[in-house]
């Protein structure tokens, strides 16, 4: 049977010189109507002390001038995009992120910068044969009833772009590119084995994962390292909002992207090895809540999309069969996965576990992750420490390598002098 994904491709546009100036244009119509909208957040708070939701700033907006200047669901794209950014900021605010600020205007001094421009359905027809996509301009900035543009791209020649459900043109600070949405059809393969795999997520160790009589660990080691590094490099920069700032930025979400690809791919290819047919992951929604990390650590969670990682893990392990289950974390940390005894002292240091009860010694995030393993086991009883628990202490380490870009076990990661 299959089953259908997403996956988007990056594309380079071959007429760019030609093509260049109109995506211009959408790209700065797109931050004026952002500007519009987050203008309006501010009138409608002031009156009602609420941010309205993309429904209302729909209704409201679109007889507005700047609506019309890109494509109806183009311009809904970015009013949804607007509301998504208020939601995520008004969620770090409840979860204690002081700190945290709203969604800021889009201007570089007098200037309006190029805006991502997303085309829905309705906004782009794409030509297979001959690697075309027509994009639509909105009413306003139209010469003509049948004035478009037409981009011609060039994929990776190892992708099939066929199925295109979006398209969104990205302005990256020197050109335009295109970021092409497709459906995927893949084969629903079901897993071989009937083994579970419980995943602790965290700081130190981006991810433990416990199979039962077999532990790897997964050091965050690289994130942090890439996070001090554009910290430092992003302090250098005299405006917040210049143009080297925002390729920082960009640069480091596409590391760390990458890396979340990496991690995920290597621990699904990993349980598939071992006959695993369903992963528990620890759900982290409320981590946040009454948890204090001191601010260095507060900020590296903050800024890690755990929701994003348990996302990719969940796509990647389907397609290998294998259904990925969230559990709450609540007592993981606290409690023996091997007599089941409760108590904040037993982790004497954050990387031991040690349970003066049964006299287990663990690495805590792997004793964390047979918990979780063991909240989908519901038959699974506590032996007292009967059981061979050697494994839990000597978790098999797996790093990031920065030379490659992929997982590997740490005796084959090359470490730069």
């Amino acid at each position: 049977m299959a089953n259908q994904v997403t996956r988007t491709y990056v594309a380079s546009i071959r007429n760019h010189q030609q093509v260049r100036a109109d995506l211009d244009s959408l790209g700065f119509a797109a931050s004026k109507l952002w500007n519009v909208a987050r203008w309006t957040c501010d009138r409608v708070w002031d009156e009602t002390s609420t941010i309205p939701d993309d429904s209302t700033l729909k209704a409201y907006l679109k007889n507005h001038e700047r609506y019309a200047d890109l494509n109806a669901q183009s311009s809904q794209a970015i009013l949804e995009e607007l509301t998504e950014a208020f939601d995520s900021w008004y969620a770090h605010r409840e979860n204690g992120t002081e700190n945290a600020n709203p969604p800021g205007y889009r201007k570089h001094g007098d200037d309006h910068p190029r805006s991502t421009v997303t085309f829905k359905e309705d906004g782009f027809k794409h030509d297979a044969d001959h690697d075309q996509i027509r994009l639509s301009k909105g009413r306003n900035l139209k010469d003509g009833r049948s004035d478009f543009i037409l981009c011609e791209y060039a994929a990776n020649p190892d992708v099939d772009v066929q199925n295109v459900q979006q398209v969104r043109a990205v302005w990256t600070d020197d050109e335009w590119e295109l970021h092409i949405v497709c459906g995927v059809e893949i084969e629903n393969t079901d897993a071989s084995g009937d083994r579970v795999a419980g995943i602790d997520l965290g700081i130190c160790n981006f991810a433990a994962v416990a199979v039962g009589d077999e532990a790897l660990l997964y050091s965050g080691g690289a994130l942090k390292e890439d996070d001090y590094y554009f910290q430092k490099e992003r302090a250098k920069c005299d405006d917040s909002d210049s143009r080297k700032a925002r390729q920082l930025d960009r640069k480091r979400d596409q590391r760390r992207t990458h890396f979340l690809h990496a991690v995920s791919a290597d621990i699904v290819a990993e349980c598939a090895a071992r006959n695993v047919s369903t992963i528990a992951v620890g759900d982290l929604s409320g981590i946040r809540e009454g948890a204090d990390w001191g601010d260095h650590g507060n900020l590296d969670l903050h800024g890690w999309a755990f929701d994003r990682f348990t996302e990719m893990l969940e796509y990647k392990a389907a397609e290998r069969g294998i259904s990925v289950e969230r559990v709450d974390e609540r007592d993981t940390s606290k409690s023996c996965a091997a007599c089941g005894t409760t108590d904040d002292s037993q982790r004497v240091e954050r990387g031991l576990y040690v349970c003066e009860e049964c006299g287990l010694v663990a690495n805590a995030d792997v004793n964390g992750a047979e918990n979780i393993r063991q909240k989908v086991l519901p038959s699974l009883a506590c032996d007292g420490g009967d059981r061979d628990n050697g494994w839990m202490a000597q978790p098999a380490v797996r790093l990031f390598d920065t030379s490659t870009g992929r997982v590997a076990p740490q005796g084959q990661v090359r470490r730069e002098p």
